[in-house]
């Protein structure tokens, strides 16, 4: 009886340990290697570059004003349209400069004419002095007249002169080629020669200045290096991106530096140049200006999704060994370039950097790398 008791408990025990040991055997297998998407870095030589803010300035601003006084009698150009260098926009009423220039044609004339009776008495006393008839005295009043009438002559031509002038500035013509602007005078309104408020502005709009302003510090890093730092192969264009953050389509370069460092800010004005055929750059239109700093040898770009930070605050990224574990790096960031950061130590070319499935690993870690499509580049 005993004997066929233990039989019955051998058998059930058999039944309740043999499930718990394969479980455990089973628990005891390895998990498979976590998946994740790594970028395989490549080293290159990187133009490093800097956001300066900016806004556009017209390469040529020319203010309407009269030189002369008078009554606008017509406007002859549209507001807002082009204009050249001549072109006539306003008339002013001529009507008193033109009897200005009559009275100086007669003074002319009357000057002339004392001129020529000098030259005819100067001629008469030579020969009369000749035969001994008239005096010294007589001869050298006769030269005193004959001069006098001829300084007569040019004051009056030079009147004459100005009264042209004067005439010709009653049409008010443009100084330069470019967009004139609103009439900020009417027909009937009077005018006066030296006043303070414009008639019109015309800005000349292709090319156009971008100013900027950047740290005293980092043009004196930069000179310090010199241009040649950039180096034969780099690229030395200044690129720009508009107030609505899209890339502008053309590129500038630097033309100028203001020789002063503002005492209150500690920056200085740079002036950039721009091409603007189709005038998309106005006046006044704030811009972000993308300029090239230095050059860096033997850097590689870390996209930004596979760069994190520690404890410390010093960025890190994870990266896959050679036998596929992890493994973490902390990184030397000069810079970033569109999505991506510009790396000069903590990583090599060949290094496979973790970008996708970060959550799910940890140093020392087993992982199945897998690489990431390519993508188009940013700038």
């Amino acid at each position: 009886m005993r004997s066929a008791t233990n039989a019955l408990l051998s058998c059930l025990f058999a039944a309740v340990i043999t499930p718990a040991v394969a479980f455990a055997q089973e628990g005891k297998k390895e998990a498979p290697p976590t998946p994740v998407t790594v970028v395989e870095l490549k080293q290159q030589t990187i133009t490093v570059t800097s956001k300066l803010p900016g806004r556009v300035v017209a390469s040529g601003v020319a203010e309407v004003r009269p030189q002369v006084n008078g009554i606008i009698m017509e406007r002859l150009f549209e507001e807002g349209s082009k204009v050249k260098a001549g072109d006539i926009l306003y008339r002013i009423d001529p009507a008193s400069y033109e009897a200005q220039v009559a009275a100086a044609k007669a003074s002319v004339a009357q000057a002339q004419v004392n001129l020529d009776s000098g030259e005819r008495e100067l001629k008469r006393i030579e020969a009369l002095r000749k035969s001994n008839v008239s005096t010294d005295q007589a001869l050298d009043t006769a030269i005193t007249t004959r001069d006098a009438a001829k300084a007569a002559l040019q004051v009056a031509n030079a009147q004459l002169m100005t009264a042209n002038i004067d005439l010709d500035r009653a049409t008010i013509r443009a100084q330069i080629s470019g967009a004139i602007g609103l009439s900020l005078t009417t027909q009937g309104a009077l005018v006066i020669s030296g006043q303070s408020d414009p008639l019109a502005v015309i800005r000349k709009l292709d090319p156009v200045y971008v100013d900027v302003a950047q740290s005293a510090a980092d043009l004196v890093r930069w000179k310090r290096k010199g241009a040649a730092s950039l180096g034969p192969n780099a690229d030395t264009t200044v690129k720009l991106t508009l107030a609505d953050r899209t890339a502008y389509d053309q590129t500038g370069e630097l033309t100028a530096a203001e020789p002063h460092v503002d005492e209150e800010t500690g920056v200085i004005t740079l002036r950039l140049q721009f091409p603007n055929p189709d005038e998309m750059l106005l006046p006044g239109m704030y811009v972000q200006v993308e300029m090239p700093q230095g050059v860096i040898d033997n850097a590689v770009l870390v996209p930004q999704e596979g760069v994190s930070r520690d404890r410390r605050g010093n960025p890190i990224a994870m990266v896959v060994t050679a036998d596929n574990k992890v493994e973490q790096r902390t990184l030397t960031i000069v810079s970033d370039r569109g999505s991506d950061w510009i790396v000069s130590d903590g990583v090599k070319a060949g290094d496979r950097v973790i970008v996708e499935g970060l959550q799910k690993i940890a140093v020392g870690a087993t992982v199945a790398p897998e690489e990431r499509a390519e993508q188009p580049a940013k700038n």
